[in-house]
């Protein structure tokens, strides 16, 4: 199958490299950020807390009609014929990214049935860590595993990976602008102790991600729950506005 066509990363506008996760747990409450954060964040993942809350697609369409573009976070992970079926529902419904796990036959049954969804697979949560891959059974290293499923994503014709921002780097190097690079796990820099304070394992700051090659960060926490979320988001954009002047 031939590898998609997906935008250099030149072609992504700076100001929506910023993707903001509505993880709350209400509808009105996720409502409340948005129009709290106002024009400092332009995207916004919505997940599965949300979708288990209900009005998910009404929130989704609320998001799309204000000009927001959404990445709907739904892990898609059962039967190909199945989540075939779930990615072709989201066509029409203004949604730019989609995920599923990294599993061929499952991106292949994403692929075909994507439309203009961008299909993003998950390699490994960025919660998890070699002890974690370990209780699974798993044989290869995250850093490993991480490449090989970046390579199924691409050989499947999806559009990007989820991955963290310590291995984006070498999924660069080996597939450049043919996959984009979406980094979740973002943590000021004073953070970056070897002890996270939450449940994510392998983090990186703003700046960081970056700087190894993350074409998109998904900021759920340091924005949701600072003294003042605009401000917070307004400091994230002014460092990816420093990261990619002009």
């Amino acid at each position: 199958m031939s590898s998609p066509s997906l935008p250099t990363i030149a072609a992504i506008d700076r100001r929506e490299r910023l993707i903001v996760a509505l993880d709350v747990a209400t509808v009105a409450e996720a409502r409340a950020l948005v129009e709290r954060l106002g024009d400092a964040v332009r995207f916004y993942k919505i997940g599965l807390e949300l979708f288990t809350s209900g009005g998910y697609f009404e929130l989704l369409d609320w998001l799309a009609a204000r000009g927001n573009k959404v990445f709907a976070d739904l892990k898609f992970y059962d039967i190909p014929e199945t989540v075939r079926r779930a990615v072709a529902n989201l066509a029409g419904r203004g949604v730019t990214f989609a995920t599923v796990h990294a599993h061929r036959s499952i991106l292949e049954a994403a692929a075909a049935a994507k439309g203009e969804v961008k299909i993003l697979g998950v390699t490994v949560l960025t919660s998890f860590d070699a002890r974690d891959l370990a209780e699974m059974g798993a044989t290869k290293s995250v850093a490993e595993l991480v490449h090989a499923r970046a390579g199924a994503v691409l050989a499947a014709g999806c559009d990007g990976v989820i991955c963290s921002g310590l291995e984006v780097a070498a999924i660069k190097a080996a597939h450049g602008a043919r996959l984009l690079a979406i980094t979740p796990g973002i943590r000021p820099a004073a953070a970056q102790s070897g002890k996270p304070a939450d449940d994510q394992k392998r983090t990186v700051d703003v700046a960081q991600a970056f700087a190894n090659g993350a074409d998109y960060i998904v900021v759920g926490r340091p924005i949701r729950d600072a003294a003042d979320p605009r401000a917070a988001a307004q400091a994230i954009q002014a460092t990816i506005a420093a990261a990619f002047p002009g």
